[in-house]
């Protein structure tokens, strides 16, 4: 199984773990994973004994790459129509909205590589802690798709222009700055894992949802801090101002223009541009039309229009194409079917956000 449950108990109910087992694959989520997940949440949403809930994953590299793209390529190219892949993403967000509205806490422990639907799984969580090497990111325009997974909502909650940079350039977010702009509740050694699980077995938990929460908040905040000689140094620290003023409120393609045309800066700064080069165009105008529409939506929304974005996603030539390119044949080369963000057209950026099914057929009209 590549997702492990436990129910440990605790002096009055039980913890309930879901243990991500899939190191090989960089805890890469599947199908089967997804509905696991989903299958025991219900459950556990439901089972009056289980008092919270605790994420993390197995493996020393990372908490989770995100979903499994290959099984999402392979559907793309098996599949006449657009609707399997469209499920495994329907999946994939009714486990983020089941995290983001579950009834009792949820704590979840990320570490090192953390991103697409690693990352939806962590902003979904009631407390988000995170190890010193973690490494957050949502690179998802380089294969032709967007920021998903809820990204229209929690990145649109980082200050300024961050939310934007971050899904323009796939920027990696250490410690330091995970924690700086919002991304992260807590630091902990990764060594502290056991400790953590022991002191809430140790806790006695009532089942009252207020006294609860707060009686975890007490907990975690009595957890050591990762020492600061342990923490990154802060990379945005140096490039909070640039961003503000590169990112203002423009038109994309002069906001890009300028990021491009900016001083080379040093490593990180670097591979932040060069992942906005190497960005698909459509897939940077929809990041944008995104974070826009979502300011006004309900978190359900969000999710129901990520879906209508990645189905219309599905039926164009980008996302296959990026796939191949990044992680198939691995030549980097994809053939964008918009070479840069001019040739774009307007309507066709906008047809992503009509839904390609009828309103009583959506498939998250029931969360």
């Amino acid at each position: 199984m590549s997702v492990q449950t436990r129910e440990l108990p605790c002096r009055g109910g039980k913890l309930g773990l879901l243990t991500l087992d899939s190191p090989a694959t960089l805890n890469a989520l599947s199908s089967d994973m997804f509905l696991q997940m989903q299958a025991q949440l219900d459950d556990w949403a439901h089972d009056e004994s289980i008092r919270l809930v605790m994420i993390n994953a197995k493996g020393d590299r990372g908490f989770s790459a995100g979903g499994d793209i290959r099984e999402v390529y392979q559907a793309l190219k098996e599949a006449p129509d657009t609707m399997t892949v469209t499920r495994v993403f329907a999946q994939e967000y009714r486990v983020d909205y089941t995290l983001h509205t579950f009834p009792k806490p949820v704590v979840t422990l990320a570490h090192g590589i953390t991103m697409g639907g690693g990352m939806g799984l962590l902003q979904a969580s009631r407390y988000r802690l995170v190890t010193p090497d973690i490494m957050l990111a949502m690179p998802e325009a380089t294969i032709g798709l967007f920021p998903d997974v809820g990204a229209s909502w929690f990145l649109n909650r980082l200050p300024g222009s961050i939310g934007l940079f971050m899904g323009l350039t796939g920027a990696r977010m250490n410690a330091t700055d995970s924690m700086r702009i919002g991304l992260a509740d807590l630091v902990v050694e990764r060594s502290q894992q056991d400790e953590l699980i022991s002191r809430i077995t140790d806790q006695y938990w009532t089942g009252d949802l207020a006294a609860d929460d707060n009686r975890l908040f007490r907990l975690l905040n009595q957890l050591e801090e990762a020492p600061a000689e342990s923490l990154p140094d802060s990379e945005l620290a140096l490039y909070e101002q640039d961003i503000a003023r590169l990112c203002r409120r423009d038109d994309l393609s002069r906001v890009a223009e300028r990021l491009l045309s900016s001083p080379p800066g040093n490593e990180w700064w670097r591979a932040c541009i060069d992942g906005l080069r190497h960005a698909c165009p459509v897939s940077l105008y929809l990041l944008e039309r995104q974070l826009a529409h979502g300011l006004q939506m309900s978190l359900k929304d969000i999710f129901r229009m990520e879906l209508a974005m990645v189905a219309n996603c599905a039926a164009g030539p980008d996302l296959a194409e990026g796939i191949r390119a990044r992680l198939i044949d691995r030549d980097n080369q994809p053939a964008w079917r918009y070479r840069s963000l001019t040739e774009v057209p307007e309507d066709y950026v906008e047809s992503h956000f009509t839904p390609p099914w009828p309103e009583t057929e959506d498939p998250l009209a029931d969360l």
